[in-house]
C-alpha cells in the first residue's frame, strides 16, 4: 500500500508537460509579392473610385483629408450643366439600336458558321475576329471619314453604324458555341416535319437560343455604352453618349465646378456597374466553355 501511495505522490510531484510550439511558417516570397501587388493594385482602385465619390459629395476639400461639409447639390447641378437627361437617352436609344441591329444581324450568321462548312471559314472567322482585336482607334478613324463623306457622322444613325463594326461580330463570336451545343438531329426532325430554314430559326432554335441571346445582348450593351473612340470620332452635339459628354465636360475650353464633373463620372461609374453586375447574372465564361467541350465530347 505505501508503494502504490509513493507512486501516485511521484506523478502528482513530476514536472507539467511542457506545451508544444508550433512553428510559424513564414510564407514564400511569391506568395508575399503577389499579396503586395494585390494590395497595390486595390489601393490604386479605391483612390481613383474614392476620390471623385468623396469630392462629389463634399462642398470645400482644400486643406484636410476628408472634405469640411456634405451635400449632394453637386449632382443636380451637373444634370442641368451637362443636359444628363438628353445624354442619358441617346446614350440608351444608341446602345438599344446597336444590340438590336446585332443579334438580327449576328444570330443568322452565327448559325451560319455552326452548321455549315465551306471553303474559307477560317477566313471569315479570322475577320470577324478583327474588330474585336484590333484596337477601335486603328480602324475608327477611317470608318468617321467614310461617314463623313456620306454626312452620317455628327448624327445617331453614324453612331450606330460605327458601333455595329465591333458588336456584330461580337454576337457572332457569343453565339457559336451556343448554337453548337444544340443537336442538329432537332432541327433535323422539324425539317422532315416540312419546316423551312426560317421556321427552324423562329420556332425551334430561337427558344432554345434565348439564355444566349440576352447574354450576347447584355455584353454588347456594355460594350457599347463604354465604347469611347468610335463614338467620339462620329458622334455630333446631339448624339453624344455618357462617355464622350464625360470627357468634354473635363477636356474643352470653360470653367467648369469640378464638383460636378466628378459627381457625372459617379453616376457614369455606376451605370457601368450595374450592366456589370446583370452581365455578370447572365454570363459565366467558364460553363459554357464547360459545355461546349461536354457537348463535342459526346458528340
Amino acid at each position: 500500500m505505501a508503494d502504490v501511495l509513493d507512486i501516485r505522490d511521484a506523478k502528482n510531484t513530476a514536472a507539467p508537460e511542457q506545451p508544444i510550439r508550433k512553428k510559424h511558417r513564414i510564407g514564400r516570397p511569391g506568395t508575399w509579392v503577389t499579396a503586395l501587388v494585390f494590395g497595390f493594385f486595390f489601393i490604386n482602385l479605391a483612390g481613383v473610385i474614392g476620390v471623385p465619390l468623396v469630392d462629389s459629395f463634399g462642398s470645400r476639400w482644400f486643406t484636410s483629408w476628408l472634405p469640411e461639409g456634405w451635400t449632394t447639390k453637386w449632382y443636380g447641378s451637373a444634370w442641368q450643366e451637362f443636359s444628363l437627361g438628353q445624354v442619358f437617352w441617346t446614350t440608351a436609344l444608341a446602345s438599344v439600336l446597336v444590340v438590336a441591329i446585332s443579334v438580327v444581324v449576328g444570330v443568322p450568321a452565327a448559325y451560319a458558321l455552326a452548321r455549315r462548312d465551306f471553303p474559307g471559314k477560317r477566313l471569315v472567322l479570322l475577320l470577324f475576329l478583327l474588330p474585336i482585336l484590333v484596337p477601335p482607334i486603328t480602324y475608327g478613324i477611317p470608318l468617321a471619314t467614310v461617314l463623313y463623306k456620306f454626312q452620317l457622322a455628327g448624327t445617331l444613325t453614324g453612331v450606330v453604324l460605327a458601333n455595329l463594326v465591333p458588336s456584330v461580330p461580337f454576337v457572332v463570336l457569343t453565339m457559336t458555341p451556343f448554337i453548337e451545343q444544340i443537336d442538329p438531329r432537332i432541327e433535323a426532325a422539324a425539317r422532315m416535319c416540312g419546316a423551312g430554314t426560317a421556321s427552324v430559326l423562329l420556332r425551334i432554335l430561337a427558344p432554345l437560343l434565348v439564355p444566349g441571346i440576352l447574354a450576347a445582348s447584355v455584353l454588347v450593351l456594355v460594350r457599347t455604352v463604354g465604347m469611347f473612340e468610335l463614338t467620339f470620332l462620329t458622334a455630333g452635339p446631339d448624339s453624344q453618349t455618357l462617355v464622350v459628354a464625360l470627357y468634354y465636360a473635363v477636356f474643352s475650353a470653360g470653367i467648369r465646378t469640378q464638383q460636378s464633373i466628378d459627381a457625372m463620372a459617379v453616376m457614369y461609374t455606376m451605370s457601368m456597374l450595374v450592366l456589370l453586375v446583370i452581365a455578370l447574372r447572365f454570363v459565366n465564361p467558364t460553363q459554357l466553355v464547360t459545355r461546349v467541350k461536354e457537348d463535342r465530347a459526346l458528340r
